[in-house]
């Protein structure tokens, strides 16, 4: 809009100023006539022909030359006529310029929606523009130079977490073999068994969290290999019944609500995903408190989330606990992120919701989390 009035106002006043120019030219001096001879000049029904100095007259064409001043009605008339004129051709040009706007930002409108399309998980998708090389293919490749760039820095941070993790496994592993050599060895001390009580506790703490770095390196590189069908109320069930006695000990009222529900993905990761938020529900929940598992597919067409011909699989795990803050909720997704003193002192790695929201964008998916007004979280994911 902004080109098209752009344009329009230019032909304006270019009009206009070919028109002033155009008035001065023919106007500023008498224009030379020629009358039948013996009839008075001034009624103009008797001019045969107006032209300018030195212009022969038309043949068989015979006259009196004279010199005839433009009156006021005159003027006003081709001054009227010119502005409907140049109304008129402001009305195409604004036309042709909003044809020719289009045209021009055309590039940019699918630059821009390849753009958009662009994530952390194609960030080898290129613009490559077509055409000739001008401002707007410049542009485009400076796009192009900045995804190359950042694709660079989210594989190696992968690579760095993989390489990370496999890495630290063979001291841990080396670890965990001395503190066995030592206990078992004939009448250890009761310091010894102490010590290596206390060094199990922490090598399976390091464990965990190499699982989990393992983890989410895999789902943000290759998340959605091996994909099949997978059953995410079967999973959710599963994840329950292996935390029974973890539940039990909490004294926790359990709310099932298993739907059928179906999940096109890696079924390692998936069941990862439902067994993060079954145990952050329990591990952060009260004693004697609560939590409900839900699942539930919506059909084919009917909504935002199921649209383009495919249905959408919900999970949502909610539980009670502590009231929290939504603006620290909407950041647990980050990795290694906790919430308040309490949370940092029980067990954990702090990867959990972060391994799941990885899961969730490698399965073209979303988790949402939602602070309950009464304590407690909300978790959804939909697949």
């Amino acid at each position: 809009m902004r080109l098209t009035l752009l344009y329009t106002s230019l032909f304006l006043v270019s009009g206009t100023v070919l028109l002033t120019i155009a008035w001065l030219v023919v106007f500023r001096q008498p224009i030379l006539a020629t009358f039948a001879p013996d009839a008075p000049p001034t009624p103009p029904d008797m001019i045969i022909a107006a032209q300018l100095p030195g212009t022969p007259l038309p043949p068989n064409v015979r006259g009196v030359d004279m010199l005839v001043t433009p009156t006021s009605h005159t003027v006003r008339a081709v001054f009227v006529q010119s502005l409907a004129v140049l109304a008129l051709m402001a009305v195409m040009s604004t036309a042709l310029g909003w044809v020719v706007a289009g045209r021009v930002l055309a590039p940019l409108r699918t630059m821009a929606a390849k753009t958009r399309r662009i994530s952390e998980r194609n960030l080898h998708e290129r613009l490559s523009p077509p055409g000739p090389q001008d401002e707007m293919s410049e542009l485009a490749h400076t796009i192009d130079a900045l995804l190359a760039r950042l694709e660079q820095a989210f594989e190696a941070q992968r690579q760095f977490v993989a390489n990370a993790s496999h890495e630290l496994r063979t001291p841990l592993a080396m670890m965990r073999t001395s503190v066995d050599v030592a206990v078992g060895k004939p009448q250890p001390a009761n310091e010894v068994k102490v010590l290596a009580g206390k060094l199990r506790e922490g090598l399976d703490a390091a464990d965990r969290l190499l699982e989990g770095l393992l983890l989410l390196a895999r789902a943000q590189n290759n998340g959605r290999t091996e994909v099949l069908a997978v059953v995410l109320s079967v999973l959710a069930a599963s994840a329950l019944d292996a935390r029974a006695d973890a539940i039990a000990e909490k004294n926790l009222t359990v709310e099932r609500r298993l739907d059928l529900a179906t999940v096109q993905g890696n079924a390692m990761l998936v069941t990862s995903l439902v067994e993060n938020l079954v145990d952050n529900a329990v591990r952060h929940n009260t004693t004697d408190g609560w939590m409900r598992v839900t699942t539930t597919t919506i059909p084919a067409g009917l909504g935002r989330w199921a649209a383009g011909g495919q249905a959408r699989s919900r999970l949502f795990v909610e539980s009670s606990g502590d009231v929290l803050d939504q603006r620290s909720v909407d950041l647990l997704g980050q990795p290694f992120l906790r919430l308040g003193t309490e949370r940092t002192s029980r067990p954990g790695t702090g990867l959990g919701l972060s391994i799941v929201k990885a899961i969730a964008t490698a399965h073209h998916g979303q988790l949402t989390l939602h602070a309950r007004a009464e304590g407690g979280l909300r978790a959804e994911v939909r697949l």
